[in-house]
């Protein structure tokens, strides 16, 4: 079975982000002229999904309008002869199909999950957060879909930390099935390091059958008031397989201050436009520093 749906929630306050954040969604937050939620739909779209599910919160209407048309802007734009500045507007318009659906209180990740259950359906799905930017040459997505094509069950992407930042992370333990691909046995949210199964990391990306839903209706609220998507995952586990694949890629936390200069330097070095007066300003930085 193809997945065709990809839930992305962004109801999220950014806090970690602020000032910045105070009345700009952090989804819009650029990273050089792209705002980092384009990445991350193009991702899925690469992956091919065809329709994205936004879990949106109060404020966050800019993010559906970035995908939406702009008849009066591309107006002028053509009228100026910016003929490549129409052009990559309407290709932003025109990259997937989008809905949307409201998170009307905070009440954590697996709520936000939760919240796009009717319009998932009873479909697997993929589950993408905003705040994770991974740059692959094979879209992270599309990794995971390789492995639940081949085993038909929910799939997590994993990548190694430290065991000094388990605390920072869903963090999963489990059998090796190969060399990137493991069978999941447990999952803590946040440990502790000395209580951490292993140094395997969750991050952002997600495929899911259907029955995480029932899973996190079930699931009991924690500080906060808050449904932990761990928690969901959890019991899921003890009702059917989870794999989890260490993808191949570099990950940007762009949620978090010095994540988000990471990626604007690292995709700037990647434009030919700016690869050089760039290496040139941070070779010169970095001197006057030292």
């Amino acid at each position: 079975m193809r997945i065709k749906k990809a839930v992305i929630p962004v109801a999220g306050l950014g806090t970690r982000l602020l000032p910045a954040t105070k009345t700009v969604p952090k989804e819009l937050l650029p990273i050089v002229d792209v705002p980092a939620i384009q990445y991350v739909v193009q991702e899925a779209v690469d992956s091919g999904v065809d329709e994205i599910i936004f879990v949106t919160g109060r404020g966050k209407d800019g993010i559906e309008d970035h995908f939406d048309e702009s008849p009066e802007l591309v107006q002028v734009l053509e009228q100026r002869g910016q003929k490549e500045l129409v052009e990559q507007l309407k290709a932003i318009s025109k990259m997937v199909e989008v809905v949307s659906v409201r998170q009307k209180q905070p009440l954590g990740l697996g709520h936000a999950v939760l919240c796009a259950r009717d319009l998932v359906g009873s479909e697997p799905f993929v589950v993408l957060l905003p705040d994770d930017i991974i740059d692959a040459e094979v879209p992270c997505v599309r990794q995971l879909l390789e492995v639940f094509e081949q085993t038909k069950e929910s799939v997590l992407a994993l990548r190694r930390v430290p065991k000094s930042e388990a605390h920072r992370y869903g963090i999963v333990g489990g059998k090796a099935m190969s060399e990137r691909l493991c069978q999941v046995d447990t999952v803590v949210e946040k440990p502790q390091p000395a209580d951490a199964p292993s140094e395997l990391a969750i991050v952002g990306r997600y495929i899911f059958r259907s029955e995480i839903f029932s899973m996190l209706e079930k699931v009991a609220p924690g500080r906060g008031g808050e449904i932990q998507l761990t928690d969901g995952i959890a019991g899921l586990l003890r009702e059917r397989k989870i794999f989890g694949y260490e993808f191949s890629g570099i990950h940007y936390d762009v949620g978090d201050k010095l994540g988000l200069v990471r990626a604007t330097v690292a995709y700037a070095l990647k434009r030919a436009d700016l690869r050089e007066p760039l290496k040139k300003f941070l070779a010169q930085a970095v001197n006057e520093k030292l």
